[in-house]
């Protein structure tokens, strides 16, 4: 995971630096939430069938449900291939309606490659679920982090000669590759079992249920994408860069232990307490590293992002992303515990609310980011994501049971309020005496050094609890 948010944010330096920040990035930016869209449904995937699959694994089942879950990804990728290639003009016409004739022409240039490669990554998602099945990780984690190696290599070939649909080329690369090694692998090592019903329509079911939330989700970023839209040229993009940092972090930290942890949790009872410990215990592990990160940008973010996008971020638009990133903060708080108990749902059986949630909360997102944006622009658009994400986590803790929402929700709580308060300590303090850039490199080691301090009280628990679940 790390490696992948690297080299995605690789790409995204040679967007900022090649094109700037303008219609034809913004353009190419409401086309890629549509990848965004697709691929949290492909990490949707991975966690819904996890169970499924182990389970089938030691029934002898293995080939049959596998077969059953290909056939219903299908069902999806069909009508998302029409509607993205054989109407990318029409789609792109809607994603960027409030952009001019320019971006809305990029934008369904780059749709054409980035549905097909949302696609593959859909079905790499499954094929990776079922070598985890067979307690294997390392083939799929070799398989997306060659895929997206290979998808830079493209860009940075044919970027100056073809401009930024070369993004899009390298993007279907990353996809190609990354379907490509998990599935030779499976092919190779898999434990396929006596046939079974296929059961399509059931398995399509259940994967419209895991997709529906996270769909849900990345919707959340379309829609502030869209009322962005109307904040002027480059409020898209500045947007757009600060999520990804955000979503980064909590991707390398929460995303990939939830990944890891459910076919344990899947061959264990999951009692309320196990719930509990597991919800608190992982996602305190990703707070510190989320901590840490939002107080560097708060002090050099600006510079950060100077640094790393180029002179056309220089500084009211450095400035810009870095406050925004720091804005996020409680969004990347949020978004680590709705990770973290999602795959749950599955392992206990508690997913069939999922749907009638996604819809709700989609609907009052787009209320309460309309107002947000309308009183605070950008500003206000962070904090709308924060707040329908933290709905979000309520309900999913409460589809658990209430037990769980209540304890897990005060050991969330108090776990995310000790850390900010030991971050803000570490970080708030040198900026009161030191240059930012000192102040930034010297907080993050007083920061450390107070986590080791205290791990007494909650860390040390929580990393003990993560080793028993290998």
């Amino acid at each position: 995971m790390a490696v992948v948010t690297g080299l995605s944010a690789a790409v995204g330096v040679v967007i900022a630096r090649e094109f700037g920040r303008g219609d034809e990035t913004d353009g190419f930016f409401a086309a890629y939430a549509v990848f965004l869209v697709l691929v949290l449904a492909a990490s949707a995937v991975r966690v819904a069938v996890l169970p499924s699959l182990a389970r089938s694994r030691a029934d002898g089942t293995f080939g049959g449900v596998l077969g059953s879950y290909a056939l219903a990804v299908t069902a999806v990728a069909v009508p998302a291939l029409a509607v993205g290639v054989l109407a990318s003009g029409w789609t792109a016409g809607q994603l960027a309606a409030g952009l001019p004739a320019s971006a809305q022409e990029t934008a369904a240039d780059a749709l054409v490659f980035l549905v097909p490669a949302a696609v593959a990554h859909l079905f790499a998602a499954l094929c990776a679920s079922a070598l985890a099945a067979h307690d294997s990780y390392g083939t799929a984690a070799a398989g997306y982090a060659l895929g997206s190696v290979l998808g830079l290599a493209v860009i940075v070939w044919r970027v100056d000669e073809d401009g930024i649909v070369a993004c899009a080329w390298g993007t279907l690369v990353n996809g190609a590759v990354t379907l490509a090694v998990p599935l030779v692998g499976l092919i190779l090592r898999a434990e396929w079992g006596r046939r079974g019903a296929l059961g399509v329509r059931s398995r399509l079911a259940e994967l419209a249920r895991a997709a529906a939330l996270p769909i849900a989700l990345q919707a959340f970023f379309v829609v502030c994408l869209r009322f962005a839209s109307g904040l002027g040229t480059g409020a898209v993009t500045s947007f757009t860069y600060a999520y990804f940092v955000a979503a980064a972090l909590v991707a390398v930290t929460a995303s990939s232990l939830g990944m890891v942890s459910s076919v344990p949790l899947s061959r264990a009872s999951l009692s309320h307490e196990r719930a509990t410990r597991h919800v608190v215990s992982t996602s305190l592990v990703s707070f510190a590293a989320v901590a840490a990160a939002a107080g560097v940008f708060a002090l050099v973010g600006s510079r950060i992002v100077h640094l790393a996008l180029g002179p056309a971020y220089e500084g009211d638009a450095g400035g810009e992303i870095g406050r925004l990133i720091v804005l996020l903060g409680p969004w990347m708080a949020a978004s680590i515990g709705v990770t973290i108990t999602f795959p749950m749902l599955f392992v206990a059986g508690r997913e069939r609310r999922l749907p009638l949630l996604a819809i709700g909360v989609l609907a009052l997102h787009v209320a309460i980011t309309w107002a947000a944006v309308e009183a605070f622009e950008l500003d206000g658009a962070a904090a709308a994501v924060t707040v329908s994400t933290l709905l979000v986590l309520v309900a999913l803790l409460a589809l658990l049971s209430p037990r769980v929402l209540a304890e897990s929700g005060r050991g969330l709580a108090l776990g995310a309020a000790a850390i900010g308060v030991l971050a803000l300590l570490a970080f708030g303090v040198p900026a009161w005496l030191l240059p930012d850039g000192v102040a930034a490199v010297l907080g993050v080691a007083v920061f450390g050094g107070l986590l080791v301090a205290l791990r007494e009280r909650g860390l040390r628990q929580a990393w003990g609890y993560l080793r028993t679940l290998d």
